[in-house]
């Protein structure tokens, strides 16, 4: 079976085109294994190893750079399991590299620069939190997809308020439905699921770090009252705010008494 095609641009960064197993000679040392799809769906993801052996043959582009070339460079690592939306300009790039033909040096030039040209671009948009990320496979519109994306922020900053589905739909611009349906496809949960888990991480950080009252952490946290509370707690984290509290707060002393959250 014919392998992709190997651009090696340097001994830290590698480009594989085309249909077909990745032969691995040609990999940097502790690489970071980018891939593209087949440039239709929007997405890139980071191939982990078992990935590069069973799913690379589905990626008509990937990319390989070494980990210490990403910090030197970029001065950051992509999340080892990270997918994140890609943007309508970055897929032209990897189009544009995808339909190079020919065989000889100027067609080799013209891989190696447009290699370069989306590798920069990508993690520049990564560094600059320009990617959308998610945790599946969407349908979503460019559009779409950034609007979700900031409804998934609205309730990371705003999960004191009364948050409700229409209330986060309007506020960032969506439809009920296409909210829904964007949370499920990006973050595998419900827009209640992402308040909900947003509230109980907090409140068991200030289980932890702080001597309030149990009582006072849930209202905090947005529950009206103590038994909606520990019943919420209790189900995602299998123990109630006090069990929780014996088995995570640190030695007294060592943290404030009144940490706000």
């Amino acid at each position: 079976m014919t392998h992709k095609r190997a651009i090696v641009i340097s001994a830290e960064f590698a480009s594989f085109i085309g249909r077909g197993p990745l032969d691995t000679a040609w990999l940097p040392p502790a690489p970071i294994v980018i891939g593209f799809g087949d440039m239709g769906e929007p997405a890139v993801s980071i191939l982990t190893s078992e990935d590069i052996e069973g799913e690379a043959g589905g990626h008509i582009l990937l990319f390989a750079i070494s980990r210490a070339a990403c910090l030197r460079m970029f001065g950051l690592l992509p999340s080892v399991e990270g997918s994140w939306y890609l943007s309508a300009d970055l897929r032209e790039l990897g189009r544009a590299l995808v339909a190079v033909e020919g065989e000889g040096e100027v067609a080799g030039m013209l891989r190696v620069a447009r290699s370069l040209e989306l590798l920069c671009q990508l993690f520049g948009a990564l560094k600059e939190h320009r990617m959308v990320e998610f945790h599946g496979k969407t349908t979503l519109s460019e559009i779409d997809a950034m609007r979700v994306a900031a409804a998934h922020q609205l309730v990371s900053e705003a999960w004191q308020e009364p948050l409700t589905v229409a209330e986060v739909a309007r506020r960032s611009g969506l439809g009920k439905a296409k909210l829904t349906q964007g949370f499920r496809e990006m973050y595998k949960c419900t827009v209640a699921e992402a308040v909900s888990e947003r509230r109980l991480s907090n409140a068991r950080t200030l289980l932890a770090l702080s001597d309030l009252p149990v009582s006072t952490i849930g209202y905090r946290c947005g529950y009206q009252s103590n038994a909606s509370f520990t019943r919420a707690f209790a189900r995602r984290f299998g123990m109630t705010p006090t069990e929780m509290r014996r088995h995570e707060k640190p030695p007294a002393g060592s943290v404030p008494a009144d940490l706000s959250p």
